[in-house]
């Protein structure tokens, strides 16, 4: 707790700091010196007007010329900061500070110690009911730890890091089922769509074999057939992309936009 409040401190000091060396930098007394001397030109000027020392045409063109420099200087000049200026940046930071940290007191609980992210596992493990996937997958996580061998947690596992968004995370986990099954097709086929994902949906060597692999111990792993017949399309093969997509269309319904859209992208019989 004290650490906390040593850094709000050295924070709210640091940004002081950059404030007022900002104020200090549009500090500029020469600039505002040149601008006051310009208007006492034009007064002057307007004095000799009026006591009749300046005819018409001499006043009009040295009070345009006074005008234009004045012009020229605020236009161009640094905003000026006067000494009194700093007292209100100071005040207008410590207030800011003050309201900041009261809010906080106010909502939220300064003394409560942060709850260990193992104690709100334990949480979760006790209602399994609304978790979000990464909270599920930090369950099982555990589970494995504890038995690193059961392959029905690991594959809990591998399922609960690909809906949470962590295709990577998914891999490691299908790579420890096969470790401990190879011949787990729907393993290979998960592990095939995890490598796809985690490569911006690029189907690559080794999502790949993965694929093959599911298909040769489980010829209806209809996701692997998809995604051998996609990447037989990407290349431009067309025939293996009709052989592979054949029983994935007949297993879906007539009426399955899926299966149109399958239809569809396929080539033409003959066509390459």
């Amino acid at each position: 707790m004290i650490a906390f409040w040593m850094m709000t401190g050295l924070a709210a000091a640091l940004a002081a700091l950059l404030v007022m060396t900002g104020a200090r930098r549009g500090a500029d007394p020469a600039a505002g010196a040149e601008t006051q001397a310009g208007w006492r030109e034009i007064e002057e000027l307007d004095r000799l007007k009026a006591r009749g020392l300046l005819d018409d045409a001499a006043y009009a063109g040295a009070r345009a010329e006074a005008g234009r420099r004045l012009l020229a200087m605020t236009t161009t000049a640094t905003p000026v900061a006067g000494p009194k200026d700093r007292f209100w940046v100071l005040g207008g930071i410590a207030l800011t500070v003050a309201g900041a940290l009261g809010l906080y007191v106010f909502t939220g609980s300064p003394g409560l110690p942060d709850q260990a992210y193992e104690r709100r596992v334990d949480d979760w493990a006790a209602n399994l009911e609304g978790l979000e996937p990464a909270q599920l997958a930090a369950v099982t996580a555990r589970v494995v730890r504890e038995r690193p061998q059961d392959r029905q947690a690991l594959a809990m596992l591998g399922a609960a890091r690909y809906a949470a968004g962590d295709p990577l995370g998914a891999a490691s986990a299908f790579r420890r089922l096969i470790a401990l099954d190879p011949k787990d097709a729907q393993a290979w086929a998960r592990l095939g769509e995890s490598l796809v994902v985690a490569n911006d949906d690029q189907i690559g060597g080794d999502a790949e074999a993965a694929f093959r692999e599911a298909l040769k111990l489980d010829p209806d792993q209809l996701g692997a057939r998809f995604f051998l017949g996609e990447a037989a399309l990407r290349r431009g093969d067309g025939v293996s992309a009709r052989t592979l997509w054949t029983p994935l269309i007949a297993a879906l319904d007539p009426a399955d936009p899926r299966r149109l859209d399958l239809e569809r992208r396929l080539p033409k019989d003959g066509a390459q």
